[in-house]
Order: C-alpha cells, then sequence, then structure tokens
C-alpha cells in the first residue's frame, strides 16, 4: 500500500497537470497542423509547376497535330480532290481520337 508523503504536497496538484495536459496537448496538435500545412504547401508548389509544364506540352501538341492535319489535307486534296481530302482527314484523325478515348475510358474503369 502506498504511504502519504511526509511534509504535504511536493509536487503540482492534479488540477495543474490536467490543465497542463491539455494545454501540451493543442500545442501538439496545433503543431500537427501546422506541419501538414507546410508539407501541402510544399506539395502544391510541386504540383503547380508540373501542370503548367502539363499545359505547355498540350499546347504544342495541338499545334503538332494541327499541322499533320493541315499536311494530310493539303497532299490528299491534290489527289482526291478538297472535298474528299477534309472527308479522309476528318474520318482518319477521328478514328484515332475516338481509339485513343476507348483506351481512356477503359482504363479508368479499371481504375475505379
Amino acid at each position: 500500500m502506498l504511504k502519504p508523503a511526509a511534509g504535504g504536497q511536493d509536487g503540482p496538484s492534479f488540477g495543474e497537470l490536467a490543465t497542463r495536459l491539455v494545454e501540451d496537448a493543442k500545442a501538439y496538435a496545433r503543431a500537427e497542423l501546422d506541419l501538414a500545412k507546410a508539407i501541402a504547401a510544399d506539395k502544391t508548389r510541386s504540383v503547380r509547376l508540373a501542370a503548367i509544364l502539363f499545359g505547355a506540352a498540350l499546347l504544342l501538341a495541338i499545334g503538332a497535330v494541327t499541322a499533320i492535319a493541315i499536311g494530310m489535307f493539303v497532299a490528299l486534296a491534290a489527289l482526291i480532290g478538297p472535298v474528299l481530302s477534309g472527308l479522309v482527314t476528318f474520318l482518319v484523325l477521328g478514328g484515332i481520337a475516338a481509339g485513343l478515348a476507348w483506351l481512356g475510358v477503359n482504363k479508368l474503369n479499371e481504375a475505379l
């Protein structure tokens, strides 16, 4: 069995300890929240740069596809006329786009 301390109370009371514990827990929670905010801000900066680079790549890819479409149209126009050339160019590039979209939908369905 525990013996009472001789000479009264030497340390802080239970109420003071409980108050200190609550304050320490609040400080720990604030520190964890600040850490999470700092990590999120760091990742946001990295993702922002990647998004800008992907946007620039997309604009260049659109320009490249436009150049291919125009070149295909002009090359075919000399052989089969401008109307059929436009139709063939549309069907070829539309078919490629549809195939890529179909692959994307399938990959999305697999991921979900």
